[in-house]
């Protein structure tokens, strides 16, 4: 599915439309170069699904953390990650489970390591304001429009 957004707030709404279909058990894997809007949408999904707005890069953190009542969000940043022992060190498959969603920025760094029913979300900068969005691996987002 692709998307395209014109504004910081539409990347927000398109991630919000995405948190509000996500169960748990999901590992969203972003592609995209710095500046491309990855934090944004994770803004976006953290929204939809009922915890909040405050979100910020993982970059210095490596993981930040988003609980609510029935689902967490576990925001990974893996650009200085280089391996499968790497990968582990963080915790990644710890936080794997059915009440929780993963987002992780760098996801090419452990693509060998992604299960095979994750989301892949490719985010292009077009401009300044606009984003050209692909979403793939998983059909229930064709419904949420552009």
């Amino acid at each position: 599915m692709r998307f395209v957004t014109n504004s910081a707030d539409e990347t927000v709404a398109l991630g919000e439309k995405i948190g509000r279909l996500l169960r748990g058990g999901e590992v969203i894997a972003y592609r995209g170069d710095l500046g491309a809007g990855k934090t944004t949408i994770t803004r976006g999904i953290s929204l939809g699904m009922g915890l909040g707005d405050e979100v910020t890069s993982p970059t210095f953190a490596l993981v930040n953390e988003y609980h609510g009542d029935k689902l967490s969000l576990y925001h990974f940043d893996m650009y200085r990650i280089t391996s499968a022992e790497d990968l582990e060190t963080t915790g990644f498959f710890d936080f794997m489970n059915e009440d929780s969603v993963i987002a992780a920025e760098w996801s090419e760094n452990i693509e060998d390591e992604l299960p095979e029913d994750t989301i892949f979300i490719e985010l292009r900068r077009v401009s300044d304001d606009v984003r050209e969005i692909i979403i793939t691996g998983d059909d229930r987002f064709e419904a949420i429009g552009n």
